[in-house]
Order: C-alpha cells, then structure tokens, then sequence
C-alpha cells in the first residue's frame, strides 16, 4: 500500500471537496468545505489530501497552535477515510504515517486531538496508536486525546 499526502490546489480540490463521511459520522467531524475555508481564515492549518495507490481516499488538517509566550501544542485536527474507502483497513496505516509525517515537520514531542466521546471507531484506532485521554476538553467541549512522542 503506497500512502501519499498531497496539497490541496487546483488540482484536486474538487475531488477532495466531494469527499464524505458516513452519514452516521457526520456529526464527528467536519465537511472538508468547512476546514479548507478554516485554513484560508489561520493558515496554521495545513489541509491535506491522503491518497492509497494514487487514489485519493481521504484528508486531513494539523498544525501547531500556539498560545502565550513560547507554549504551543501540535494538533491532528481532522481526518477522515471517504465513506467509500471505509472499512478497507486504511485508517490504522494512513495515522501511523500522518504521525510520522506530523513529527517529522514539528519535530514535536506531543500530537493532540480531540473527539467527542460516543466517536467510539475513532476512539478505538486512536488508542491502538497510543493516544490516550488527558482529562482536558477542548472549546467545543470534545475530549483531549494526546500521543507521546518519543
């Protein structure tokens, strides 16, 4: 399986924009519309299409927030498999290289994200990845996950 992430331009970002989750998850996360209009407003966000095989299946947006004085934290803060490339056991191999890929720019020695609770797919592949609660929520009042780095 050859992973890639790709920018978003005017190549693609029509295919990318089509891209949905299932309508059982559409409360978990926002449509890819929504957060490519959120990067153009903080350009922290860096927006990315995934692909499998040269076939887009998926985005992804992270980036590094920072707070007062030199505190910030690096956040996963979307990512979805295309409801049509769901369950094709894409998830666990695409985060693991989104990971290293997150890691490999920041140089950071943390990864957060959040979701809300019932997301209990998310939850679950997550957790297989080492994410684990912090006990925080964020402004929307989803829990905050957090991966170690080592």
């Amino acid at each position: 399986m050859k992973i890639e992430f790709k920018i978003i331009d005017s190549f693609n970002k029509e295919e990318v924009l089509k891209l949905n989750v299932k309508s059982s998850q559409r409360g978990f996360v926002e449509t890819t519309k929504e957060c490519l209009d959120e990067s153009d407003e903080l350009s922290l966000w860096r927006p990315t299409a995934i692909y499998v095989d040269n076939i887009l299946v998926g985005f992804a947006m992270y980036g590094f927030w920072k707070y007062e004085g030199d505190y910030g934290r690096v956040w996963l803060d979307r990512f979805l498999i295309d409801e049509h490339y769901q369950g094709h056991g894409y998830a666990k191999p695409i985060l693991s290289s989104l990971i290293n890929k997150i890691i490999e720019e920041y140089k950071c020695k943390e990864i957060y994200l959040s979701l809300y609770e019932d997301n209990e797919i998310a939850c679950k592949i997550y957790k297989k990845l080492g994410f684990d609660f912090n006990g925080e929520l964020d402004i929307n009042g989803e829990k905050v996950m957090v991966l170690g780095v080592l």
